[in-house]
């Protein structure tokens, strides 16, 4: 099992932040490792957007695809990843959006999984904490090529 939770305040809105991390399609552009992205499925569940999408993760030998049910919860400013179909026995990740009082806003990351594999999990846990950094990180890099440079806020651990 490997799990982790970030949180890190950002110079942009939570609104801004649940678009970007929502636009699955793009990952391939700026995410680390992330080879591939595909939408299959887009339909609405009341208030919420739900998709069923395929990422293809590739480090070193590894190449793996996923299949993930989104639940885009634009409202409460919440993303909610459910694992479908691939090589995990599990997999689960949260983002939600949180606005700052002094602007900006708070951005929760959490993701807890396990391959089905012991090779690949031994792999994983070997580069897990640089690599679930890594992936906000490229997250936050997006926000500023997208939306521009603005004032900084100081990160919270």
């Amino acid at each position: 099992m490997t799990a982790a939770h970030q949180t890190r305040d950002v110079p942009y809105t939570a609104d801004e932040m649940f678009l970007l991390v929502a636009s699955i399609d793009l990952y391939p552009t700026f995410l680390p490792w992330c080879a591939g992205a595909r939408i299959r499925k887009r339909e609405m569940d009341g208030e919420q957007e739900v998709l069923t999408a395929d990422l293809i993760v590739a480090y070193k030998v590894f190449r793996e695809q996923f299949t993930s049910r989104v639940v885009l919860d634009k409202a409460e400013c919440v993303i909610d990843v459910h694992y479908v179909q691939g090589p995990f026995k599990y997999l689960a990740n949260k983002w939600r959006f949180e606005p700052l009082a002094e602007g900006g806003s708070r951005i929760h990351f959490f993701i807890d999984f396990e391959f089905r594999s012991v090779t690949l999990q031994k792999l994983m846990n070997g580069v897990f904490s640089k690599a679930f950094t890594r992936m906000m990180q490229a997250f936050i890099d997006r926000a500023e090529d997208v939306y521009g440079t603005q004032k900084p806020i100081v990160a919270v651990e």
